[in-house]
């Protein structure tokens, strides 16, 4: 991490989807900086290995559970991270029911619980929100272009709704809330068939195998190291 930070004693952290490619990170870096950290993952795309450094650490507790179930963590919580949902094209597509109920019930499970126990809430957004945007590149309050219905609504209207759930919230003085709206992520434990730009071109540069560029090849993307992502979200939650 760039700066040093110090956790008020020993505060707590929930990071749902601990297990997966950027939860894993932001667990580590959260146990580092003095939290106990309460990772919650159903393993559809999280793996052991991600956060098997963490494993029988007395600051470290994992549940394995889906988030669209009742949460009952027996103890309180002052940080909630959002970060569970396959973020994968192929993988949100192969169950996209699951994907907008891990959205949608997930967020308001995890919202709830940010309320009882008075937790700042983090909800890990995405790039996907603006659609198939018609302003490059997008502006924050640009409003997005999104076919509700496509086969990949489930992610893009299921964030969205997310959103919508953490503002509510915010605007009801029920949720201290943060949005973060990630783009392309890259970094040690990224998934080799996670179907994206940078795990495509890296695995067919590997192979060399040609490689793909969808269109005519003067689409533009915004990259962030994963470390550095993790640095972000620390902040946005200071």
């Amino acid at each position: 991490m760039r700066r040093s930070r110090k956790a008020q004693q020993t505060r707590t952290a929930l990071v749902a989807g601990g297990a997966g490619f950027l939860g894993s990170h932001l667990c580590e870096a959260l146990f580092g900086i003095g939290y106990r950290v309460i990772c919650i993952d159903n393993f559809l795309t999280g793996r052991m290995e991600n956060i098997t450094p963490l494993i029988g650490q007395s600051r470290f507790r994992l549940i394995e559970q889906d988030i669209c179930s009742p949460l009952e963590l027996g103890e309180p919580v002052d940080r909630v991270f959002n970060l569970a949902c396959a973020a994968s094209p192929p993988r949100y597509q192969a169950d996209p029911v699951h994907t907008t109920r891990t959205c949608v019930v997930g967020s308001l499970n995890l919202l709830e619980l940010a309320v009882r126990d008075g937790a700042r809430f983090l909800q890990a957004s995405t790039s996907e929100v603006y659609g198939d945007p018609e302003q490059h590149p997008q502006r924050e309050d640009y409003l997005g272009h999104v076919n509700c219905t496509g086969p990949r609504a489930c992610y893009d209207e299921g964030k969205r709704t997310a959103e919508t759930l953490c503002f509510d919230y915010l605007r009801a003085d029920r949720a201290d809330v943060r949005v973060a709206r990630i783009f392309n992520t890259y970094g040690p434990r990224m998934d080799p068939a996670d179907g994206r730009i940078v795990s495509n071109l890296v695995m067919q540069a590997l192979e060399k195998r040609p490689m793909t560029i969808f269109g005519d090849g003067r689409q533009t993307r915004s990259f962030c190291y994963v470390t550095d992502l993790v640095e972000g979200l620390l902040r946005l939650m200071d």
